[in-house]
């Protein structure tokens, strides 16, 4: 199975702002910047940056032109939406400040004291970051603004089998036999995956190592909210599994199943979403490389293996009676 590479992006360093928009972030959060120091780690192409101000204050700044990424402006409005409405008591950073020019886009947060989880993943800190998706999970129910549905917001996105077929990328996607020959029942078997998806929880959407930060002091804060839907408790631990598998975490299948949110889970609703999302991966990981995204594809496709490895494990437990997919091995 491949291993994820790092997530990065082609970070813009905070001197290379415009001046018009580090001005109009200066004016809001009500003093200068005099250190900015940028972050590692995800795929913003943009600014990413801790900065101090004058007054001794700290924050993190996020920015991105519609230059470097056409896409990106998008999601860092979808996340100051989303950052301004979720509860105080989230574990997530509390927003200060944005900025909209209608090409740049820049969110300044509170800076949370706190590291990113080691990868290859260490047992301790999996086992925090797990029982914090958990009570995630519980907070966020029932949802406490309108997000759009699972149903919505994946609509367009978990539809990556028959994109495979209706755009001929099949052999582009570099399959192993047995899944090119079977792509056809893989659509029909993700087809359903929102009928058990669907739910009242909000989900963060895009859970990953590089998403979160350990504080000292015991907590684990997520960040990064532009993904956020409507959906079962149960699919944010499934979404973010294949990523821990491709960066040297244990078995998805033992994570999920002994998880108090897996456990309660609709055993072949968790199949046929899975399958969704491995298609997700796949097809995307045979597209070109987006704008600024260096690494994407390539982290795509490490989870896309780690996912397809999961799928293939949960069809075969299933036994010859009842084949979700003809052909098994």
């Amino acid at each position: 199975m491949t291993q994820a590479p790092p997530a990065t992006g082609r970070r813009t360093p905070w001197a290379e702002l415009p001046a018009h928009v580090k001005n109009a972030l200066t004016d809001k959060l009500g003093a200068e910047v005099t250190r900015a120091e940028t972050r590692p780690g995800g795929f913003s192409p943009g600014v990413a940056a801790s900065v101090t101000l004058a007054d001794g204050r700290h924050a993190f700044v996020k920015a991105v032109s519609a230059e470097t990424n056409p896409h990106s402006p998008g999601l860092h409005r979808a996340e100051a939406r989303h950052a301004a409405a979720l509860p105080p008591d989230v574990p997530a950073p509390r927003l200060l400040a944005t900025y909209d020019d209608g090409t740049w886009v820049a969110l300044a947060f509170e800076r949370v004291p706190g590291r990113q989880p080691e990868v290859p993943w260490r047992r301790d800190e999996l086992n925090r970051v797990l029982d914090a998706v958990g009570e995630l999970a519980r907070t966020l129910t029932p949802a406490p603004f309108d997000a759009p549905p699972a149903v919505e917001a994946l609509a367009g996105t978990f539809d990556g089998w028959r994109q495979l077929l209706d755009q001929d990328l099949v052999e582009a996607a570099h399959l192993d036999p047995w899944t090119a020959r079977n792509v056809p029942a893989l659509v029909e078997l993700a087809s359903t995956w929102a009928e058990f998806a669907s739910g009242d929880t909000l989900a963060h959407g895009d859970l990953r190592a590089d998403n979160m930060l350990l504080t000292p002091e015991g907590r684990v804060v997520f960040v990064d909210w532009p993904h956020v839907l409507r959906a079962a408790p149960w699919l944010d631990l499934l979404l973010m599994l294949p990523c821990v598998a491709a960066q040297g975490g244990p078995d998805p299948e033992v994570l999920f199943t002994g998880h108090p949110l897996g456990r309660d889970a609709d055993p072949e609703g968790v199949t046929r979403t899975l399958a969704a999302l491995t298609g997700y991966f796949l097809f995307h990981a045979a597209l070109p490389d987006p704008p600024g995204l260096p690494t994407l594809r390539s982290f795509q496709r490490a989870q896309g293996e780690a996912a397809l490895a999961w799928l293939k494990r949960r069809l075969r437990s299933r036994g010859a009676s009842r084949p979700l997919v003809p052909d098994l091995p």
